[in-house]
């Protein structure tokens, strides 16, 4: 079992993370600084700590581990914050608050980096949290490993709550940069005037005065991926900087971008720089708003509950026939984060075994009455709907329009587990005229 040193000097933080790191199947061993840590007597694999105790003032982790990865995290989202953490070989940086799975993601990137002397890539593990079976995800998933193997720049378009920066942690992961830092830069929520300090430090205004001056994020994402969100919030001046850094090629970075607005149509009103989007845009991706993305609201539904329910330590929560029905009449205009947020709050609010379709809190979608529910194939005595409930349902009703092919497809899963299922659950296939050809 893999085992992660967790130092963090805050015990309420210290005790939380440490029991989500148990739920996901990691050994952890807790140090309240870096100098109570030097006096363990055990081999750890990962070390996840808070940065604020990884700088000058804590003991040297080149000294303490000079091999273990490391996985910080801190409350300040300034790029600034993490340089010195970074350089002291800090594989990622995550800012508070963050999902839980992303820490424990961060700690398995970190873990395949050093499983040898090259940088590795599951091929599978990278798009594992892209939900999605339509036609356009099967898309994004192609362009993933087309563009993380070209290691260019790219921009990806999309409304705001679309999974923008999974998918570009997805091509970060995907690269040979996976060893190397992503660095996220939210260019809507830095202060006016700060945009290019963050980018670019003070690095270029250095004197014999200043030989230190703080770097910045180019510097920080050195041979690894910046993501810069929302980037159509960039001043000109920004603009240009960034242009020209990426022209002199000053920095060994990819760089991907990423805005819910229109760039093309900025640039024709002269909001944006052109030559930038030119640059930018040799590849684009297109992540679709949820309301376009066919059936796969509830595949995403059933799996973020899934993590939900582990995030929150209460497993075994099922949707009801009504709330299924409910989340997929629903319009979803904050996407896919709208649902992340409803299915967290009804996981809080329910007290029972099955979430009902009112602790979505989802507005104008009428709850449908009990006696229209369809029967259910098991256990009909029940209003309830379970997911093997619903699979059941989901194959009698379509299994007559698709193919087994497709079947498997719209429920995100193989051709092989939808007969295993079938199988288990008594579901015969439907023998179409013409079959035995």
């Amino acid at each position: 079992m893999t085992k992660v040193l967790l130092v963090d000097v805050d015990a309420a933080r210290r005790r939380a993370l440490h029991d989500m790191l148990l739920d996901h199947g990691l050994d952890v061993v807790e140090a309240i600084d870096f100098r109570a840590a030097s006096q363990l007597d055990c081999d750890v694999q990962v070390i996840t700590s808070h940065a604020d105790l990884a700088g000058a003032r804590g003991i040297d982790l080149r000294v303490i581990a000079p091999q273990t990865p490391l996985v910080l995290y801190a409350e300040r989202a300034s790029i600034r914050c993490a340089v010195e953490a970074m350089q002291l070989g800090a594989s990622d940086y995550l800012a508070i608050p963050f999902e839980p799975i992303e820490l424990v993601n961060s700690i398995r990137r970190s873990l395949r980096g050093t499983a040898s002397g090259r940088q590795t890539y599951d091929s599978d593990d990278s798009t594992a949290q892209i939900i999605g079976s339509c036609a356009a995800m099967r898309g994004l998933r192609n362009q993933i490993g087309t563009l993380s193997q070209r290691g260019t720049c790219a921009l990806i378009r999309g409304e705001a709550g679309t999974g923008k920066e999974l998918l570009a942690r997805s091509i970060h992961a995907a690269s040979i940069r996976n060893r190397r830092p992503f660095v996220v830069v939210n260019c809507t929520t830095m202060a006016a005037g700060l945009v290019e300090s963050e980018l670019f430090g003070n690095a270029h205004a250095q004197s014999s005065e200043t030989p230190h001056a703080p770097a910045g994020a180019l510097h920080l994402a050195s041979r690894g991926t910046l993501f810069l969100d929302e980037l159509s919030a960039l001043s000109s001046a920004a603009q240009d900087q960034l242009l020209r850094a990426l022209q002199e090629a000053a920095h060994d970075v990819v760089v991907i971008g990423a805005s819910h607005r229109d760039l093309h149509q900025l640039v024709r009103s002269g909001n944006f720089n052109a030559a930038l989007y030119e640059h930018l845009c040799t590849t684009t991706l297109y992540v679709p708003p949820l309301r376009e993305r066919e059936g796969d609201v509830v595949e995403l539904a059933l799996a973020l509950l899934q993590r939900t329910c582990v995030k929150l330590s209460k497993p075994g929560l099922e949707l009801s026939l009504a709330t299924l029905a409910a989340i997929r009449e629903y319009h979803w205009p904050g996407n896919v984060r709208e649902l992340e947020n409803a299915l967290e709050r009804a996981v809080i609010l329910c007290d029972s075994l099955v979430i009902d379709s009112h602790l979505l809190a989802l507005p104008s979608v009428p709850k449908a009455p009990a006696e229209a529910d369809p029967p259910l194939r098991r256990d009909e005595q029940s209003s309830e709907m379970s997911l093997e409930n619903y699979f059941v349902n989901f194959v009698l009703e379509h299994q007559n329009a698709f193919t087994e092919t497709e079947l498997a497809s719209k429920l995100g899963i193989s051709r092989k587990s939808l007969w295993e299922r079938r199988q288990r659950l008594n579901i015969p296939r439907k023998r179409h005229r013409g079959a035995a050809r």
